[in-house]
């Protein structure tokens, strides 16, 4: 029983690690963008490209993992997407001018994107149902984590200015994937309807549940599953998820990663610094505080993993909503009042920051890769899961890219009372639309969401 604990653990530990280096590269960038410019001159525009290129790249990545992640394996493209973010690291990391910076972190953001869409896929297809949503959440986990140890880099090595060694570290858990994944067993659900290898998908579920007629139940089921996608299979096409039987699936997975993106997460992430600036931090001191931001980011994430499969999906986004409103509010109503800069707005700021990105982590950040492969059928569970995340992409570089100009162009105040009507409208979402999968097969669920 202890070797099987032990083999669970390095499946999740090494299927996870890949939200490490998204996190990692995700928030390293902005630390070292202060640096690059005494290497490599970068305009305005420049450096928003090397921003937004790890999203460009993202989309790409997202948009061929589905596709690919049904004919070559869902552990094949995980360890893809360890060597793309090697290369893309190193070639970051060694950069002698602008245009190849922002190619390789083009090159980055795709490994980013695979790892996106494979892993929470990977986990939830390995993981008993009744702690699918702890184990799926752990890559959430692992990115607050990653963006954690970026500010941490960003920080430590601040003082000489060492941009290229902030980036150039991403490829140390990129390697560590690429080894561990290479030691796991593939997803038994692939293995049955890719392979038709019944045989190799029990042998993984006895290792993984410790109970050979657990497996046998757990595989008849899987093969139920794939019978009846087979007997109705067909290539996945827009109209299918857009005016067909999974209509309503697509629109929830639609609307889900929407308002993820849409209630402001990237805008702190991004502009905390510059948000705790304007209201009378100095420059180390705002650093400093982004470490504890993302730190807070981490930590609330821990009972997000325990609470998902006790509470519920539903439960969590909805305290998460009207979390993230009230602390919109707050910052909206300190930043419009007019209020002078002094103790009282680093306060108030400062806590509406917190309060926001704790509830975010607990409820938004670990359930959207959690729901989404819960939310399809087998039989376009990787190409609906993969087009969902290309949206998640699209919307993550659509806040990032018009959050900057609507910021100088209204202020503050303004764009953070946008964000507390979006939470409003993402809690309403959930209230009416989205359904609990807590604690269910993703068979029977396949059965009741895709009903005509």
């Amino acid at each position: 029983m202890n070797g099987h604990r032990k083999s669970n653990f390095g499946i999740w530990f090494f299927g996870a690690l890949g939200g490490i280096l998204w996190g990692y590269d995700t928030g390293v960038i902005s630390g070292a963008l202060l640096y690059i410019g005494r290497d490599i001159p970068l305009s305005p525009i420049a450096q928003g490209l090397v921003v937004s290129g790890l999203l460009a790249g993202s989309m790409a990545g997202a948009g061929l993992a589905g596709r690919l992640a049904d004919s070559l394996g869902r552990r094949r493209m995980i360890l893809a997407s360890g060597a793309v973010f090697t290369v893309g690291t190193l070639g970051a990391a060694l950069a002698g001018g602008a245009p190849l910076l922002v190619a390789f972190r083009f090159v980055m953001g795709i490994g980013v994107g695979i790892a996106s869409v494979v892993v929470p896929m990977y986990l939830s297809e390995l993981a008993p149902k009744e702690i699918r949503g702890k184990l799926t959440s752990l890559m959430q986990l692992l990115v607050t984590i990653g963006i954690l140890v970026a500010y941490l880099a960003d920080y430590a090595l601040s003082g000489a200015g060492a941009w290229r060694w902030m980036i150039g570290l991403g490829v140390v858990p990129a390697v560590l994937l690429m080894a561990g994944i290479y030691t796991q067993p593939e997803s038994p659900r692939w293995l049955v309807v890719a392979e038709q290898d019944d045989a190799g998908a029990k042998q993984v579920l006895t290792g993984l549940r410790g109970s050979e007629a657990v497996a046998e139940a757990e595989l008849a089921e899987i093969r139920a599953g794939a019978r009846a996608a087979a007997e109705n299979e067909e290539p996945l096409r827009l109209r299918m998820l857009t005016g067909g039987r999974l209509r309503k699936v697509f629109t929830v997975g639609l609307l889900l990663v929407f308002f993820q993106n849409f209630v402001g997460i990237n805008t702190i992430i991004y502009y905390a610094p510059t948000l705790l600036t304007n209201v009378g931090f100095g420059s180390s001191g705002a650093i400093l505080a982004n470490v504890g931001i993302g730190a807070v980011n981490m930590l609330m994430t821990l009972p997000a993993m325990r609470l998902i499969d006790r509470a519920g999906r539903r439960p969590l986004l909805l305290a998460g909503a009207l979390g993230m409103c009230g602390a919109m509010i707050l910052l909206a109503a300190a930043n419009l009042s007019g209020m002078a800069t002094g103790p009282l707005l680093l306060g108030l700021t400062l806590a509406g920051i917190v309060v926001y990105v704790a509830s975010f982590s607990v409820s938004w950040g670990p359930v959207q890769w959690v729901a989404l492969p819960e939310l399809f059928p087998l039989r376009v569970r990787a190409a609906a899961v993969g087009l969902c995340v290309v949206l998640n992409w699209l919307f993550n570089l659509a806040v990032a890219l018009v959050f900057p100009p609507l910021l100088a162009r209204f202020g503050a105040g303004l764009n953070f009372l946008f964000f507390a009507v979006m939470t409003a409208l993402a809690f309403v979402f959930v209230k009416k639309l989205m359904p609990e999968t807590k604690g269910r097969s993703l068979e029977d669920l396949e059965r009741e969401l895709a009903r005509p």
